[in-house]
């Protein structure tokens, strides 16, 4: 469901950049006033104007529904509940983050020193 809405949701983004970038600007009605053949269009003299924008409006309504449907299906854990270091293959154990806490009877004048260094590996005894 997730999936789709986003799908969704890209695709209503997409359109209403296409349409937006379709519509003239408002200096350009002036133009049409004197007979620049804008009757002639597809949508009529004034067609284009409302067509463009009225359509401009459903797809930003549609885009602010998904996105409110979106939101809700995060908060409630819908979309969250697998991260991709869960998805990993291979041993599910996570290394741990923080070292283990010493034993308060453990202290470091309870332990023997250590008798001698041994030397390192490979040189010479």
């Amino acid at each position: 469901m997730y999936t789709a809405l986003v799908a969704i949701q890209l695709i209503l983004a997409i359109g209403i950049i296409g349409l937006v970038l379709m519509q003239h600007g408002k200096g350009a009605d002036a133009g049409a006033a004197f007979g620049s053949g804008a009757s002639g269009t597809v949508f009529g003299s004034r067609g284009s104007a409302n067509f463009l924008s009225r359509s401009t409006g459903i797809l930003a309504a549609l885009f602010f529904i998904v996105s409110l449907a979106l939101a809700v299906i995060v908060a409630r854990g819908g979309a969250g509940e697998r991260s991709v270091v869960d998805t990993l293959p291979g041993d599910t154990a996570r290394p741990a983050l923080v070292a283990p806490a010493e034993d308060a009877t453990d202290s470091p004048a309870d332990e023997a020193e250590p008798a001698a260094n041994p030397a390192p590996q490979g040189a010479p005894e």
